[in-house]
């Protein structure tokens, strides 16, 4: 049996001191330590809370994106031709919600049961507010208490990142800055389940796999993808042997998601199943491989959009499958225990890579992972870059599919798509090189093992490939020395 010896961490070292995207950028701010860098005791400003301050004026930026569609008259195609196309405004009038209408019961909801209780909070909200000031139509009213509440969720991402990054909270800064959150914060309602998952990633690093496990429970029962934590939590519990926390999480994962959507299924079992009978019959979305691939198959790139297909049920489950396979096989074969976010960024992406539905707001859930398991800026910025364009080149394709020759073809972002799928997974054999080389880890360089690893962090590797009584941190230290 092989145990990984407590070694003494090495003073963490500013990412504007290391990486040089992040040192170019912080000239302008004082240099690369920068005049705020140093905490004093009596300063109010923790890393954290530049971080919050950070991401509000991301979100400022991201509000005043969506401003010109806020009050619903989109006429002219509005939405497509400023960008400013969001979710929130359409579904205050398609779910039923400017009536009175409760999720589920009265109307059925495209979304999970928690997301749905978001919209049923916020439109109670929206004519508690609209009673004592009536200046506002309601859709304006509903809309700002949902960026409002989105942007709490946001805080909380970056809160939950910082912690889970422990020793390097400004690791953070990838997502508090990211060019993807100005453009999707309100795009749809994502934030509320990246809430739930920056939240389990805290709790794990934490050391609190029970808390960990009902935050991904819950953060499910918003969104699908937070469930893929526990691909990455069971891969390292059978490198380490540590089954009790796994298991805990795991169940405390499945009693949470039960314990939010069981009330409802059995109250109005017709209006909860509409959701996942949605999600099986819906076509692929043509950000996703498989519209890509169908639609260049069928010889009709140029047209207007993507050709309508709902691909067999089984063949998107194989794929998924297929894709969590080889993330667990990677994890399992690497010569050292990856580092936990590692392997959760390779499990969503997975997931991303193989769904029928990859709306474009889905690419901000990689960026507080990809903050934890690359903390490294350049590759980063210019994946997310790529993502906006993927975004103005979406709206403009739905332009020219409802105003003929007003926008792009199909097949112009296609090409768009393929740089963004490219990209990311160039991001994912970044990832997996650092996994096989730690000592070019960013993280690990410095002597850490596994910051946001919670009980993985200096566990028994019982599949470690290293000398006997070598730990990771001696072998990532003595490569970084050569």
């Amino acid at each position: 049996m092989t145990r990984v010896r407590a070694v003494e961490p090495a003073p963490v070292r500013a990412p504007s001191r290391v990486d040089p995207t992040a040192w170019r950028a912080t000239r302008m701010l004082g240099g690369p330590w920068g005049r705020h860098a140093a905490v004093l005791p009596w300063s109010w400003w923790t890393p954290v809370r530049w971080l919050m301050a950070m991401t509000l004026v991301t979100l400022l930026l991201g509000f005043a994106e969506k401003s010109p569609c806020t009050d619903g008259n989109w006429v002219g195609n509005k939405q497509y031709t400023h960008f400013c196309y969001s979710d929130v405004v359409p579904l205050w009038g398609d779910e039923k919600l400017d009536v009175g209408a409760v999720p589920y019961r009265d109307a059925t909801v495209e979304y999970p049961v928690l997301t749905g209780a978001f919209l049923w909070v916020t439109a109670d909200l929206t004519r508690g507010v609209h009673a004592i000031e009536s200046s506002w139509s309601e859709v304006v009213v509903f809309g700002a208490l949902t960026a409002m509440l989105l942007s709490l969720c946001a805080l909380v991402v970056t809160a939950g990142t910082a912690g889970a990054a422990r020793g390097r909270p400004y690791d953070a800064a990838i997502w508090a800055l990211s060019p993807l959150l100005i453009f999707h914060a309100f795009s749809n309602w994502d934030l509320l389940a990246m809430a739930f998952t920056a939240a389990a990633m805290w709790a794990w690093a934490r050391e609190k796999p029970v808390l960990s496990g009902v935050m991904i429970g819950l953060g499910t029962a918003a969104k699908l993808y937070p469930a893929f934590l526990l691909v990455a939590i069971l891969i390292l519990a059978i490198r380490t042997r540590r089954w009790g926390e796994a298991g805990l999480a795991t169940m405390t994962a499945a009693l949470a998601w039960l314990a939010a959507n069981l009330p409802l299924a059995l109250a109005y079992g017709h209006g909860w199943w509409e959701f996942y009978r949605f999600s099986i019959d819906r076509p692929t979305e043509r950000s996703t491989v498989w519209a890509i691939v169908k639609t260049l198959l069928d010889g009709s790139a140029g047209g207007n959009d993507a050709v309508y297909w709902v691909p067999p049920g089984w063949s998107v489950a194989l794929a998924l499958v297929a894709a969590l396979t080889l993330v667990a096989v990677l994890g399992l074969a690497a010569p050292v225990r990856p580092r936990l976010a590692q392997l959760a960024f390779l499990a969503v992406l997975a997931f991303l890579m193989t769904t029928k539905v990859w709306s474009p707001q889905y690419s901000l859930w990689l960026v507080p992972l990809v903050a934890l398991a690359r903390p490294r800026w350049r590759l980063t910025l210019i994946w997310q870059f790529v993502e906006v364009l993927v975004w103005i080149a979406t709206l403009t394709v739905l332009l020219n599919y409802n105003a003929a020759s007003h926008g792009i073809s199909y097949g112009w972002l296609t090409l768009i798509l393929l740089a963004r799928d490219g990209l990311l997974l160039a991001l994912a054999g970044l990832v997996v090189r650092e996994m096989w080389n730690p000592w070019l880890d960013v993280v690990r360089v410095d002597g850490a093992d596994d910051p946001s690893g919670g009980v993985f962090d200096g566990a028994p590797d019982y599949w470690n490939r290293l000398a006997p009584d070598e730990s990771t941190a001696d072998e990532v230290q003595a490569e970084a020395r050569r």
